[in-house]
């Protein structure tokens, strides 16, 4: 990983930065003129329109609430109840069209089992058919994460869950066994935070080998999955060997390859997020964009 990179990630998840961004004079319209083209704005009207956009064009959305690392519970309540209502409203928007969050916004931090409540209270609410797929965490939260998963999916709902499997750590092969057992959506992706060498694989050629291993052992099983990455390289050789395989994107990244895939009659679904606290998820971007 280049230290610029890594530079990036220390500053994405740092208060201090953003609120030193937003002080500066017109700071924070520059950020947000930068960072627009990865969110769809700030309220959930706005997703829906990119949602409905995203439709006519043969394409799913996975609607995102953007927030994480809540220390409150009255916060986790109000955002559970957020996410209920946000489920019923898909009875209204094209039928594939899902939610996704991280359970450190439903508090996840603060009460596991709660967080787990939270987490079925959604699924439960949501139309039939649909799902809400919970997005990878640093690996200090992996287990509980997991955890969490795995109880709403022995709840009856794991038709209506989606779990994300991030290939550079070490423990996510024994992850994938236990959520293929409890008959979970995966999202395979590379893994996005910086880690220790102890719990991760390198980025680069480490992590691209895993990502292959494990995307080959999907596609030969009855999982349901989806290759969640921007690597054209990765991406075309599964493509190659199996098939029309559904691909997830992040709203903004490389839209020119998401109409290629589309016109190849693979099945893509794109990552639809909004809200005011956008900024981290910014600099996220910008940072996974050195040497991706």
């Amino acid at each position: 990983m280049s230290i610029d990179r890594e530079i990036l990630f220390r500053l994405a998840t740092s208060s201090r930065f953003e609120r030193i961004v937003r002080s500066v004079p017109r700071g924070r319209e520059m950020a947000w003129r930068a960072a627009s083209r990865y969110v769809a704005g700030t309220s959930f009207g706005d997703a829906v329109r990119q949602v409905r956009d995203l439709h006519t064009h043969g394409v799913a959305g996975s609607i995102d609430q953007f927030g994480e690392l809540v220390s409150h519970p009255p916060v986790a309540e109000r955002v559970a109840d957020d996410y209920v209502s946000l489920a019923t409203e898909l009875a209204h928007l094209p039928q594939h069209t899902w939610l996704a969050i991280d359970l450190s916004h439903l508090g996840l931090d603060v009460d596991p089992a709660r967080c787990a409540e939270h987490l079925a209270a959604i699924a439960r609410a949501l139309p039939e058919g649909r799902r809400i797929q919970v997005g990878a965490e640093d690996h200090a939260r992996a287990d509980a994460v997991l955890s969490c998963v795995l109880t709403v999916a022995g709840k009856g709902l794991a038709d209506r869950l989606g779990a994300t499997a991030q290939a550079n750590l070490h423990r996510t092969p024994g992850d994938i066994r236990r959520l293929q057992a409890a008959g979970v959506h995966i999202r395979l992706v590379k893994g996005a935070y910086v880690e220790a060498r102890d719990r991760a694989l390198p980025y680069g050629e480490p992590t691209d080998l895993a990502f292959l291993r494990l995307a080959h052992q999907l596609a030969e099983s009855s999982t349901p999955f989806a290759l969640a990455t921007h690597d054209g390289v990765l991406r075309e050789a599964l493509l190659a060997a199996h098939g029309p395989l559904p691909v997830e994107q992040l709203l903004g990244v490389r839209p020119d390859m998401v109409t290629d895939l589309v016109a190849r009659d693979v099945p893509v679904r794109v990552y639809v997020p909004f809200g005011g606290n956008w900024f981290r998820y910014w600099m996220r971007r910008v940072a996974e964009s050195r040497g991706a």
